[in-house]
């Protein structure tokens, strides 16, 4: 059973750093197996409730309240958007501008996807995601850029989509990347979704006036892949 690393915790809450490639349950369908909350239960020993979740390639801050009230307090915080939440995404080229804020409204596609809403489509669901670029590189006429998401909503799949819908999809996306192909990528060291969140801020279940800031520090594999473009790459002036 894998082992996940905890963050925080205490009577109310457990804060986890969740690693890439675990699902933080089973999709529906799939058959029951290792997923984040079962092999956190039986590390604590108790049950934990899902407040948010996490695609399964993503790695970073993820949320199980230990309580039923809770769970309840902690929910409504992700419902009514009074949580802030910051990922770490290295793209497949630069977006257009260092700055800005994606409102493209999202829709649900076949598969379990998600995709840009046509305009007044019906089913179509609001989505904003402001993002700020911290750095960029280039080799062969391929561009990478290192940057910020800020989702405001939290709709599924949305940052993916919403760094594709501007022509920058999320690194090594197998989903939503494969028009980037892999060409000058070959010796990238860690070929996996390059998305982290890497830290969430929530009010505090027991002092609604306060708030708890968790951070979840970049890990090993995309850390490899930020040298392997310093080392290899040339930076680009101009961004962050």
């Amino acid at each position: 059973m894998t082992r996940i690393p905890i963050l925080y915790e205490d009577e109310r809450l457990v804060v986890v750093d969740k690693p890439s490639g675990l699902a933080v349950v089973p999709a529906a369908g799939e058959v029951p197996g290792q997923s984040v909350r079962l092999c956190l239960e039986q590390q604590l020993g108790v049950p934990v409730w899902v407040v948010h979740r996490l695609d399964r390639e993503t790695s970073g801050v993820l949320l199980f309240a230990r309580t039923a009230e809770a769970h309840r307090l902690l929910c409504a915080a992700f419902e009514e958007r009074r949580v802030r939440k910051t990922y770490l995404a290295l793209t497949f080229g630069v977006p257009p501008r260092r700055e800005g804020r994606i409102d493209t409204p999202l829709h649900a596609a076949r598969r379990g996807k998600a995709r840009p809403a046509g305009p007044r489509e019906p089913g179509s669901i609001d989505a904003f995601t402001r993002y700020l670029v911290r750095r960029s590189w280039e080799r062969a006429g391929v561009q990478v850029a290192q940057l910020e998401a800020y989702p405001e909503t939290g709709r599924h799949h949305q940052i993916r989509v919403h760094l594709r819908s501007i022509g920058t999809p999320v690194l090594f996306d197998r989903v939503y990347g494969r028009q980037s192909g892999a060409r000058g990528l070959d010796g990238a060291p860690a070929p996996r979704l390059a998305l982290h969140a890497s830290r969430l801020v929530v009010p505090d279940p027991s002092l609604p006036d306060r708030t708890l800031t968790f951070d979840a520090p970049l890990p090993g594999d995309l850390v490899a892949v930020l040298r392997w473009l310093d080392g290899e790459w040339r930076r680009r002036a101009g961004a962050g």
